[in-house]
C-alpha cells in the first residue's frame, strides 16, 4: 500500500510505515508509542482486546529504540513498531494464563521462539491479547480477563482464539499482532475484524515454549497443525510481521533447519473453491468470492471455478483427529477451564459425533492420520509452483456472540461452516484471510491458500486484492470511545 496521507494519526499508518518512519527519523519510536498507548486508553476500555499493558515497559523499550536509531548503523526491521502476543504464548515477566484464573500467576521467565524472534528484529511489545480459555473456541471469553468486543459491532464474535489480536489491530491499538491457529485462530479473527490474517506454513515459525509454570504435553495435532503466525491491517504488514518471525528451530517437532528462499511476484492461476465442504456460502459469503475473483483477474491472473473435493475431506479429518486428541485433555478442560470451553466442547464434540460416530475406533484414527499424508501429497500436486486456491473464509457472516452456547445443532452449523479453515490445518499450507470490504455493516473477506514455503507469492497475491477492496476503520457508532 501507498504511504498514508502526511496528517494521518501515527495510530492509523502501517508498520511498514512506521518503522521507514523512526529509521529516517520522520517521527521517534516514542512517538509512536506514545500515539498507540493513546489509542488503545481510548478503545480498550470498551473491546477489552489488550489485557496487562505496561505504558512503562513500552515506553522504555521505545526510548531503547530511538537510541540505536541515534547511534546509527544497521536497525532491525520492525524497530519501534508496536505488537501485541498472545495470553496462550510465553513473554517474560508476562504470565501465561491462556484465560484460566487458576494461571493467573504464571510468570514465564523467558520468551517463546517466535516472541524471542519479535523482540529481536526490534518490536516494542504493547500488551497481551485476549483469547478464549485454553484457545479452543471461536469466540474470545473467558474468566480471568471477561469478553473481548468485535469492533464494528458488539454482537458478533471477534473471532476466536486470537480475537484480542484482531479486534486490537482494527481498532488501531497496534498494527501487527502474533497470533497462533490451529482451526482458523488467526484466520477467523481477522475475517471478523476486517484485517489480514496469515497461517504460515508448518514448521516456518517456531512453535516451542520455554520451560516454565504451565507445561503439558502437546496432543499430536497440537504438534502437527497448530502454528504461529501475524494478524496485520495491511498485507504489508503482515509479510513484515512475518519475515520477523520466521525462526530455523530444530527444537521444534516440525522445525526447519534454515528459512526458505523468498518467491518471487508473478502472474499466477487461481482456483476458486466455494462449496468443497458441507455448508453451502451465504449470499454476502459468496458476492465476496466474486469481487475478489474478478479483482484478481483484473489484476491479470488466471482465475477458473473448480471442484477440489479433497478439501472436504480434509476438514472431517480435521474434525476426527483435533476433537479425538482434544479429549485427552479435558481432565485440565474440567478442572481449570470456564463454563463457556466446557459448553462449547461438548457440543462440539457431540457435532463431530454426527460425522465419525459416537465412538471413533483407533482404527479411524489411524487411518485418517494416513490419509492425511495422501491428501498433502495430492493438494501440492494440484497447486504445483503457480496455482493458488481461493476459497470462502468460512461460509457464514461473523457469528453472532456465544452461538457455540447455543446448544448442539447450532454448533453443527458452525463446524460445518468452518470446513475451508478446518481443511488447512490438516495439511499443513500457508493460508491468508484478506478483507473484501464490509457486508450488511460487518466485515466480509475471502481465503488465500497456497503451495508450502510460498507465503511471498501468496502475498503478493493478496495485495491485489488489498489494493482493491474499499477499506476502513471501525466508527465504534455503537459506543462511545472518548
Amino acid at each position: 500500500m501507498t504511504d498514508a496521507p502526511a496528517d494521518t494519526p501515527l495510530w492509523d499508518r502501517p508498520a511498514a510505515e512506521l518503522a521507514a518512519g523512526i529509521r529516517a527519523k520522520a517521527f521517534s519510536a516514542t512517538e509512536v508509542a506514545e500515539a498507540f498507548l493513546a489509542r488503545i486508553e481510548a478503545t480498550n476500555p470498551v473491546l477489552n482486546a489488550l489485557v496487562d499493558i505496561r505504558p512503562e515497559e513500552a515506553l522504555a523499550q521505545a526510548a531503547a529504540a530511538d537510541a540505536a536509531v541515534a547511534a546509527g548503523g544497521d536497525v532491525p526491521p520492525l524497530l519501534g513498531v508496536p505488537v501485541s502476543t498472545k495470553i496462550n504464548t510465553s513473554q517474560r515477566g508476562y504470565a501465561s494464563s491462556h484465560g484460566v484464573p487458576a494461571w493467573a500467576g504464571a510468570v514465564a521467565q523467558e520468551d517463546a521462539v517466535c516472541v524471542a524472534a519479535l523482540r529481536e528484529a526490534g518490536a516494542t511489545l504493547m500488551g497481551r491479547s485476549n483469547s478464549p480459555a485454553f484457545a479452543v473456541r471461536w469466540f474470545t471469553a473467558n474468566d480471568l480477563h471477561g469478553r473481548t468486543l468485535n469492533p464494528w459491532h458488539p454482537g458478533h464474535t471477534p473471532g476466536g482464539s486470537s480475537g484480542g489480536a484482531a479486534a486490537a489491530v482494527a481498532a488501531g491499538m497496534t498494527p501487527l499482532a502474533q497470533g497462533n491457529d490451529i482451526g482458523g485462530s488467526v484466520r477467523f479473527p481477522a475475517y471478523c475484524c476486517g484485517a489480514v490474517g496469515l497461517r504460515p506454513t508448518m514448521g516456518l515459525v517456531s512453535g516451542v515454549e520455554p520451560r516454565g509454570a504451565v507445561e503439558f504435553d502437546s496432543p499430536l495435532s497440537f504438534q502437527t497443525m497448530a502454528v504461529h503466525g501475524p494478524i496485520g491491517w495491511t498485507v504489508d504488514d503482515v509479510r513484515l510481521g512475518l519475515h520477523a518471525m520466521v525462526t530455523p528451530d530444530l527444537t521444534d517437532p516440525v522445525g526447519l533447519p534454515a528459512r526458505p528462499p523468498l518467491g518471487e511476484p508473478r502472474r499466477v492461476k487461481v482456483a476458486v473453491v466455494r462449496a468443497a465442504g458441507p455448508a453451502k456460502p451465504h449470499p454476502t459469503v459468496d458476492a465476496a468470492v466474486d469481487d475478489a475473483a474478478r479483482w484478481l483477474a483484473e489484476a491479470g491472473h488466471e482465475v477458473e471455478e473448480v471442484e477440489l473435493p479433497l478439501l472436504g475431506e480434509a476438514a472431517r479429518l480435521w474434525s476426527l483427529l483435533l476433537y479425538q486428541e482434544l479429549k485427552t485433555m479435558m481432565s485440565e478442560i474440567e478442572q481449570f477451564g470456564d463454563d463457556g470451553v466446557r459448553v462449547s466442547l461438548t457440543s462440539s464434540f457431540a457435532a463431530a459425533a454426527e460425522i465419525w460416530g459416537e465412538h471413533p475406533t483407533l482404527t479411524d484414527y489411524i487411518r485418517g492420520y494416513a490419509r492425511r499424508g495422501t491428501l498433502i501429497s495430492r493438494l501440492q500436486q494440484f497447486l504445483g509452483n503457480d496455482r493458488i486456491v481461493l476459497t470462502p473464509v468460512t461460509a457464514e457472516p461473523p457469528f453472532e456472540q456465544d452461538a457455540d452456547l447455543a446448544g448442539d445443532t447450532r454448533v453443527g452449523e458452525l463446524l460445518a461452516a468452518q470446513w475451508p479453515m478446518q481443511a488447512v490445518p490438516v495439511l499443513g499450507f500457508p493460508a491468508v484471510s484478506v478483507p473484501t470490504g464490509l457486508r450488511d455493516g460487518l466485515p466480509s473477506g475471502v481465503q488465500l491458500i497456497g503451495g508450502r514455503f510460498q507465503e511471498d507469492l501468496l502475498l503478493h497475491v493478496a495485495t491485489a486484492i488489498e489494493s482493491r477492496a474499499p477499506r476502513s476503520r471501525p466508527a465504534f457508532s455503537w459506543a462511545r470511545t472518548g
